[in-house]
């Protein structure tokens, strides 16, 4: 039985030479979405962690040093 990828394989082994730079894109921009995705749930997770640090008591300590 085939997996996915020996089917998408095949598939651009079928494929002009003319026609692969526009595969080549579409993965890219795949990639690129994950890595999105993936830096914004890091963003998510550093925010949530430091938001102990917002209040008045330190905020009045901080602004001294």
């Amino acid at each position: 039985m085939n997996t996915a990828k020996d089917y998408i394989h095949k598939l651009i082994s079928e494929l002009s030479d003319r026609d692969l730079p526009e595969v080549i894109d579409y993965i890219e921009y795949l990639k690129s979405k994950k890595n999105k995705s993936d830096h914004f749930e890091l963003q998510k997770a550093s925010l949530s962690s430091t938001s102990f640090w917002d209040n008045k008591i330190d905020d009045e300590v901080w602004n001294d040093v």
